[in-house]
């Protein structure tokens, strides 16, 4: 099979105002040029050929910017429509966007970093195969990000290139300043503190329960602690379970003490250490309620570990339509269309040139 589209359809609509100013034209009678006192002896003779393709002129130019027009159009055809046999998995990530994920406790090439930029770095490498990870070009990968409340930020999808765009956008929250210098978000802030991981697996699961791969997988990285949200972690486990999904958990640090960056009153940064804890029980409960494991991550080296486990888990097959090759037709288009309007303006510049 093949397919025809156009690749810029929206020139289609000068075609609107072109047949307007057309019909106008043919509508349209010049005056005389020359002031005589009868026509009656003329009306006698013959109608010739040249005088019947003289009123089709606007009607000849027309057609030649038509032509242009679906030229600017770009009509294409597909040269290849082929199926694709792949094996992947379904994966949703889940990842942890509270507040102590704030901690600088983490190296990217070596420099400072706080734990969710880590992350997020790894998750890139996981999915695009960059780094020491070979990547999942054949696995349909979902995002959701947890705080204080779960949010779904991407469906199961092939397109890695637009997932990564949107993991670029999950961010902590920060506050937001009036001029008088006031926090006005401040309740959002206090929300955003707290860890709903019971409602980020009930989401993840929600997302996988109507796949058709064989292996689902939901990948769960948290450093804290289930503080908010409508559902407990133990329900939502039993509800992935049900569903023959696999949770593979991640604590991200440890429990004691990280350094966050402060602003001191003289508007100068300090790292300044303080309290964190990581629920590790929770997350092993998770992962063997769903008879999948628990990692502990306290470095980025020790992240891109835990995903080359994960590398190794069962596949199956996933089957698509591609169209991957168009060859472009307008020049069909736009040579029929500039000789007609240069036909046209030849015999209005010559055979049928008129004074004014």
């Amino acid at each position: 099979m093949s397919e025809l589209r156009l690749a810029e359809p929206m020139w289609l609509l000068m075609t609107v105002p072109l047949v307007v100013v057309t019909l106008l034209s043919l509508r349209g009678e010049r005056r005389g040029a020359v002031v005589y006192s009868s026509v009656r002896l003329l009306e006698t003779l013959p109608i010739t050929f040249a005088q019947r393709l003289k009123r089709l002129l606007p009607a000849l130019r027309c057609a030649g910017m038509l032509l242009m027009i679906i030229a600017l159009a770009r009509p294409q055809h597909g040269l290849k429509d082929f199926r694709i046999q792949t094996e992947g998995i379904s994966i949703v990530m889940c990842i942890d966007r509270s507040g102590s994920m704030q901690a600088l406790d983490f190296q990217l090439d070596g420099k400072r970093v706080d734990r969710l930029e880590a992350v997020k770095s790894v998750f890139h490498n996981f999915v695009a195969g960059d780094g020491n990870l070979p990547g999942r070009p054949d696995d349909q990968i979902g995002l959701v990000s947890f705080g204080g409340f779960a949010e779904a930020k991407a469906p199961l999808t092939l397109d890695h290139g637009a997932l990564l765009d949107v993991l670029k956008a999950v961010q902590i929250a920060e506050p937001v300043y009036d001029r008088e210098g006031n926090v006005i978000n401040r309740r959002y802030l206090e929300e955003e503190r707290a860890t709903a991981i019971g409602d980020a697996v009930a989401l993840a699961v929600e997302r996988l329960r109507d796949s058709q791969a064989k292996s689902k997988v939901i990948i769960l990285l948290s450093d804290g602690e289930n503080t908010a949200g409508a559902i407990e972690p133990e329900d939502a486990a039993k509800a992935a379970a049900s569903f023959g999904i696999t949770i593979y958990s991640i604590g991200v640090g440890t429990t004691g003490s990280a350094p966050f960056k402060m602003i001191d009153p003289f508007g100068r940064e300090q790292l300044v250490r303080q309290p964190v804890r990581l629920d590790e029980a929770a997350l092993k409960s998770l992962a063997e309620a769903t008879q999948g494991r628990y990692f502990n991550a306290k470095s980025t080296n020790a992240l891109e570990d835990v995903y080359s486990d994960i590398d190794r888990l069962e596949k199956t097959e996933l089957e698509g339509r591609l169209y991957t090759e168009y060859r472009e037709l307008f020049q069909w288009w736009l040579l029929p269309g500039i000789t007609l309007i240069v036909i046209e303006l030849t015999l209005r510049c010559t055979r049928y040139r008129s004074l004014p």
